[in-house]
Parts: structure tokens; sequence; C-alpha cells
């Protein structure tokens, strides 16, 4: 499936999340290669929301530059064109763990959210675009913190989620992945 039919079959579940589609709808009309890093307004971006197989828990890091708790996931590496690749890559990059896969049921798209990333020393204001797929970790796997990446990573049950502030296009995504998995 082509990064255009998954963003034509994706059903939003919210008015922000229908915002944030049609936002992502025309980028990727106006943009050749729109995961492509050098484009001024923003970018394309990949995200797993991981959960481990069971369902009953959710794989979080803590980002050391934004400071709150996401989930896995960034940038495309050049030539990367497919949102779960890049979801996938990310994932076992920031997480360690191997084995991790993509929720098999249609549809592939979990969720999509368009957010501001502040500026920074070597790179101005910018959005990412970010594509979420549903991510589960085999039995038991154990996660290993990347420390330039994030300063905590850990599983947290489905209670323990509204405590820690998560952004509202974050929440959408996590109830969405728990209905998919009927945990």
């Amino acid at each position: 499936m082509t990064l255009e039919q998954e963003l034509r079959d994706h059903a939003a579940a919210d008015p922000a999340e229908a915002r944030d589609l049609e936002t992502i709808r025309a980028f990727v009309a106006r943009h050749p290669d729109p995961f492509d890093r050098r484009i001024a307004e923003g970018h394309l971006t990949g995200s797993a929301v991981v959960l481990c197989e069971s369902g009953d828990r959710v794989l979080l890091l803590h980002h050391r530059k934004l400071e709150r708790w996401l989930q896995p996931g960034g940038h495309a590496e050049p030539g990367e064109r497919s949102g779960p690749e890049v979801a996938l890559r990310e994932a076992l990059e920031e997480t360690g763990i191997a084995g991790l896969r993509l929720h098999p049921g249609p549809p592939l798209l979990l969720d999509v959210d368009v957010h501001p990333i502040p500026a920074r020393r070597d790179e101005p204001a910018h959005a990412h675009l970010d594509l979420r797929y549903l991510v589960l970790a085999p039995r038991d796997a154990q996660p290993r913190r990347q420390e330039e990446e994030s300063a905590d990573l850990r599983y947290f049950g489905w209670d323990e989620l509204a405590a820690l502030g998560l952004d509202p296009g974050l929440r959408r995504a996590l109830a969405k992945a728990r209905t998919r998995l009927g945990c």
C-alpha cells in the first residue's frame, strides 16, 4: 500500500486528528519526498505505539530534549519512504528490543499527529507530521535505554498512564491501540 493510500484510507478519531490528517495529506501532495528533513516547514516522521504481546503494558520513553513521555519514533534515514519502516527502525534503535513487529491487522496506520518542534541550536522550529503504527514487543522483552535519546524507558500498565501528563494525541493513539488489541 502506498503512503497516499494509507492516508486516504485512514479514519480520524476526532476533529483534531481530522485536521492533522488533512494537513499531512496536503503536505504529501506538495512534496515528492515528504520524509526529507531539509523541508523547512517540517517533515514526516514515523512512531511506534509499542505494547507487549499481551497488551497489558505500554512502552514509553522520557525524551531527553523534549522532557516528556513519548512513544518511540523519529526521523527517516535518507532513502526511507515508508512510515512502517521508519517506525520499526526507530523503535528498535530507541528500545533495543529485537523482534518488534507491526500489528498485522488492518488498518496498518493507527494514528496521525502534527506537532511543533521548538528551535534548537542547529535547527529552526518546524513541524513533525507523525505517522503512528501499533507495534508489538515479544513476551518478556526487556528494553535497553539509549542514553543520548531518553532519560528513562519503561513499561507502564494502563492504569499508570493518567499520571504521566501525556499529550492529547498520544492519549488518543494509546486508546486506539488498546481498542484494537481488545484489552
